[in-house]
């Protein structure tokens, strides 16, 4: 397999499950500190793909370390399976997740002209973009994984 930019075991590859776990624990942050985000589906489930997001990261960012600091490739057939897998689920969870909380934070705090929640409107909208860029380096990742896969 091919050693490039993002792979496991690089340090962009590091950087890249970093920020993933970054991102997703700032928008269970955002989300959690709110007072009635419980009363909305979307933003529940938000919390828990997030959630699910901030685990595998930072697996893959230990793991990244890891080889790392053996100087080892990550690139056994399976193991890159195994993240192509875990990648794509991931990432379909977390779109999933931030695209209807995004519907819902539209749908309550911009068309129907009003918000009635206050501080906790900032918050929601900060925590569905830090979904939102979470998401984007899930997809980057993933997209790595798949090339590093088909490249053999």
């Amino acid at each position: 397999m091919k050693d490039f930019p993002g792979t496991p075991g690089t340090l962009t590859g590091l950087l890249l499950r970093i920020s993933q776990c970054v991102f997703a624990a700032g928008s269970v942050a955002f989300m959690a500190t709110t007072a009635s985000f419980f009363n909305f589906t979307a933003f529940c489930y938000l919390i828990a793909s997030m959630g699910l997001q901030v685990i595998w990261s930072f697996i893959l960012a230990l793991l990244d370390a890891y080889a790392l600091v053996r100087k080892t490739v990550l690139h056994n057939a399976v193991l890159v399976s195994l993240f192509v897998v875990g990648d794509w689920v991931t990432a379909t969870l977390s779109l999933a997740a931030a695209s209807a909380s995004a519907g819902i934070t539209v749908l309550y705090f911009n068309d129907m002209g009003h918000c009635s929640f206050g501080r906790e409107c900032q918050k929601y909208q900060i925590s569905v973009g830090l979904a939102y860029l979470s998401w984007v380096t899930i997809a980057i990742s993933s997209l790595i994984m798949l090339w590093l896969l088909a490249a053999g």
